[in-house]
């Protein structure tokens, strides 16, 4: 399997991250352990959390994902194979969110409570919290790093400017540095990325872990017309891809794709973030192991200049 480096971290990962924010929601706590089970044996490590999933199902206040990582790990054993990664910053069913410093100490030892471990091997930023200057936060991550509760800190949500700040502020205050960004970036979703972050990321070998590489499970091709979403439980967050013709000229190239090289579309819209400039390792999330074994497979396969002239026109 090949590794690729997060940053300047000297932590190495699989190329394909599993999402997990659709543990103890879309999937429940036995589906999850088959999932990760699954994942790791087939040779892959870096499993992505965040504290706030899954705030958004009714009677959840944050947290549900990681404890059911937590309790796979400890029913496992197999916390030396994974690479853990998580976030903190938004908000959790209780109302509290940001990046203080006092805030992020005791979100830390929450979450490493709920994961069943000693160390978070990337905590990430969720989103950018301008009311808390950049030095109080990175100064709390750099504690929580020399204690040897973190290994490495990422940020998520970050604009260009505010990534390139924060760079710059740790260089200048000796602290350590955001060596990740978890970014939106798929087929659909390209232009945020593109023009203001990947020349920041380029330029500060910052490694690049982006979300939602299937569009919400648009790119699978599952969702052809706006009626296929109603009542799904991402149906909100998908209802952008049918707005205009874009979105089903992108399923119509991925088609294309598909055909040509016999290969799934999820197979294409993975390996096509897969081989972007600037990405280390897009995420993906499975609810099922035949779903997970078509996100895994793009880790193997290859897309050739026609393909990519393909789907960049569309």
């Amino acid at each position: 399997m090949e590794k690729r480096q997060l940053g300047r971290s000297g932590i190495s990962v699989s190329p394909l991250a599993f999402g997990g924010n659709v543990f103890g929601w879309t999937a429940d706590q036995a589906t999850s352990f088959r999932l990760l089970d699954h994942f790791v044996d087939h040779g892959f490590d870096l499993v992505d959390t965040a504290n706030t999933y899954s705030t958004w199902v009714p009677g959840h206040q944050g947290g549900e994902s990681e404890t059911v990582i937590g309790n796979w790990l400890s029913q496992s054993g197999k916390r030396d194979k994974v690479v853990i990664a998580t976030k903190v910053g938004m908000k959790m069913g209780d109302g509290s969110q940001g990046l203080k410093a006092d805030y992020i100490a005791q979100s830390v030892e929450d979450s490493l409570r709920r994961l069943r471990t000693d160390r978070i091997d990337l905590y990430q930023a969720h989103t950018d919290d301008k009311e808390t200057p950049l030095e109080e936060t990175l100064e709390a991550f750099s504690k929580l790093i020399k204690a040897g509760k973190v290994r490495a800190i990422g940020a998520s949500n970050y604009t260009g400017a505010r990534l390139r700040e924060a760079l710059e502020t740790s260089k200048r205050l000796g602290l350590p540095r955001y060596e990740t960004l978890q970014p939106c970036y798929n087929l659909y979703d390209r232009e945020d990325f593109e023009k203001d972050l990947l020349p920041v990321v380029k330029e500060h070998e910052v490694g690049v872990i982006p979300y939602f590489a299937l569009a919400r499970g648009f790119l699978t091709g599952k969702y052809r017309k706006a009626e296929d979403i109603v009542g799904r439980p991402r149906e909100s967050g998908l209802k952008k891809f049918f707005e205009g013709d874009r979105g089903t000229r992108v399923l119509a190239a991925l088609d294309e794709v598909s055909e040509r090289r016999k290969m799934l579309p999820t197979e294409v819209a993975v390996a096509w973030v897969m081989s972007a400039p600037g990405i280390t390792a897009p995420i993906a999330s499975a609810t099922s192991v035949a779903q997970l074994d078509e996100v895994l497979s793009a880790a193997h396969r290859k897309l050739d200049a026609t393909d990519r002239a393909t789907l960049d026109a569309a």
